[in-house]
């Protein structure tokens, strides 16, 4: 990943803690296996994904309901087969 200020990845890092455990795990095995290669239009639309409540994410997650955006949901894919 190139071009990306560290302070603005740290934060979005944080703002990746959630307060729902099972979302919580699969944001971190994400962090973890995927989010250091993330092109500036992937960064982008993980940090639209992560203005979801948490509930609403998790369902987005667990594949109970999609998404509009088809940037979105290249990342869900991601989220989803991690």
């Amino acid at each position: 990943m190139t071009d990306f200020d560290p302070v603005e990845l740290k934060r979005i890092r944080w703002h990746s803690r959630r307060g729902l455990l099972e979302l919580d795990l699969v944001l971190e095995r994400f962090l973890a296996q995927r989010f250091d290669s993330l092109s500036p239009a992937e960064m982008s639309a993980y940090k639209a994904l992560l203005e979801l409540p948490d509930n609403d994410f998790l369902d987005v997650v667990n594949g109970k309901t999609d998404l509009d955006d088809p940037a979105i949901m290249q990342i869900v894919e991601i989220l989803r087969a991690i």
